[in-house]
């Protein structure tokens, strides 16, 4: 039986939560506090951990860091409010598994949670190593289908992709979080002649700094504390095939030594170990972040960055590739309405205009949440824009939300602070209760009339 953890401070989620995965066959603890959901990590092996994003202790991006230092293979689900919905880009690059927002839904609950525990670290391993080449030949075929858009920038992407696959050139993914970095590695891999051969992703940025060398490169029995059975690293298991470096600029700077002497040589040594082991791998490496000016900076090695820049390809934000947005939409539709086993067959006209306005800061990973999610709350054949979260229908609103700006204002004012604290507050209580005014004011402790004039007083605009 699959075990799982949920770590948040509302007793009546965690209580709903419990009862309906403990009836869907799971094994579930739970933790009021960041503090006691790691004490039960350290005690026990978890498959899955549902975590709040708001914890009274910590936050979710600290959970996820220390999770993964105590059990680097369990998957992630992080919980959030309509106000982290842009936070969720960054927990995602983390090293989370998956988000879902409030107010929650327990059969999406139920669908992400199988989804984890079914793609666990150890399973995409062993999966990897079963896998034959026709049924690389089928995956390809969904890349190749989910990329090839009728837009000339995606057919640009694609020849590139057809370019450089049969080769064994280095390649550099470069784009934002959620943009297809990983999709674009797996379409090199599936048209190159070693697509019957392993793929193995790796997040850089997922792995404890002080993991990172025995992950990718191994290490035998007593080399360090805890080492006590011998590993095989990455490079090791990607023999043959390709090894996939996603945030690559995460990479600590004597694992960047160590990299670029395998990358030269073509030869692993793994910590501890004497002798070294000659290695046939294809390196992709991907990266959100500015190379260049990390080179700059000196935190990047500049040789190590022109030897993976052998081939370079570009992936541009969703927000740029209007023209793309209806036929990626109507492709998740399609997979999200065979993986629900649901009969929705298309988006009415204002979920369309809703998806071109909307800035998608999240990428196709976002996009690809929201499509998911809409189709689990439709209850016909169309989604229509109820069936889809206020924050896409009002990002500017929400935008407010997460409680910070890019472009704060300088306050000089006692009043004006005080002021600009109370409308954050009542934005996110109101976002918490789903635009309730009645349950707003019962929670701020002030009466609907007193809610209404402040509302009234900031300007707040709610949405229809």
């Amino acid at each position: 039986m699959k075990r799982i953890l949920i770590i948040d401070d509302d007793i009546d989620i965690c209580s709903l939560l419990k009862r309906f995965l403990t009836k869907n066959d799971f094994n579930v603890e739970v933790a009021h506090s960041g503090k006691a959901g790691l004490e039960l990590l350290k005690k026990s092996k978890f498959d899955a951990v549902l975590c709040d994003f708001r914890l009274p202790d910590k936050d979710g991006l600290d959970m996820i860091k220390e999770i993964r230092e105590i059990q680097f293979s369990t998957q992630i689900i992080i919980i959030t409010g309509y106000s982290d919905v842009r936070m969720a880009v960054n927990v995602i690059k983390k090293g989370a598994f998956q988000y879902v927002t409030k107010p929650i839904h327990p059969e999406e609950i139920l669908l992400t949670v199988r989804e984890a525990v079914s793609k666990s670290y150890t399973q995409q391993e062993d999966s990897e190593t079963t896998e034959t080449t026709q049924s690389k030949k089928h995956e390809a075929n969904k890349i190749v289908r989910f990329h090839s858009t009728s837009s000339a920038y995606s057919k640009g992407i694609q020849k590139l992709i057809d370019l450089v696959a049969p080769t064994n050139m280095t390649v550099m993914i470069i784009g934002e979080s959620g943009t297809g970095k990983e999709v674009t590695a797996k379409g090199i891999h599936t048209a190159s002649d070693r697509a019957g051969k392993k793929f193995i992703p790796v997040d850089c940025g997922a792995i404890p700094k002080e993991l990172a060398g025995s992950e990718l490169f191994g290490h035998v029995k007593g080399s360090f504390t805890g080492a006590l059975t011998d590993k095989i690293g990455h490079f090791e298991a990607a023999d043959g095939g390709t090894l996939f470096l996603d945030e690559i600029g995460n990479l600590s700077y004597d694992n960047q030594i160590k990299l670029l002497r395998v990358l030269q040589e073509r030869k692993v040594r793994k910590i501890g170990a004497t002798e070294e082991k000659d290695i046939d791998v294809r390196i992709l490496v991907a990266t959100n972040e500015d190379l260049k000016q990390m080179v700059a900076k000196g935190t990047f090695r500049e040789d190590l960055y022109y030897r993976l820049n052998e081939f370079k390809i570009e992936l541009s934000p969703l927000r740029e590739r209007k023209s793309d947005i209806v036929e990626f939409a109507n492709f998740m539709l399609a997979k999200s309405t065979n993986e629900l086993n649901k009969e929705v067959t298309e988006f009415s006209e204002g979920v369309i205009q809703t998806f071109k306005d909307y800035p998608w800061p999240g990428n196709l990973r976002e996009m690809q949440n929201v499509v998911k999610r809409s189709v689990l709350l439709t209850t016909s054949t169309i989604v229509e824009t109820d069936h889809i979260p206020e924050e896409i229908k009002s990002p500017d609103f929400y935008a407010h939300f997460s409680g910070t700006s890019d472009e704060e204002p300088e306050i000089n004012d006692l009043k004006r602070v005080a002021e600009e604290a109370e409308k954050r507050a009542i934005l996110r209580v109101l976002g918490k209760t789903g635009f309730n005014k009645s349950k707003t004011a019962k929670i701020l402790n002030v009466d609907r009339k007193t809610l209404y004039n402040k509302i009234t007083a900031y300007g707040i605009e709610l949405p229809n």
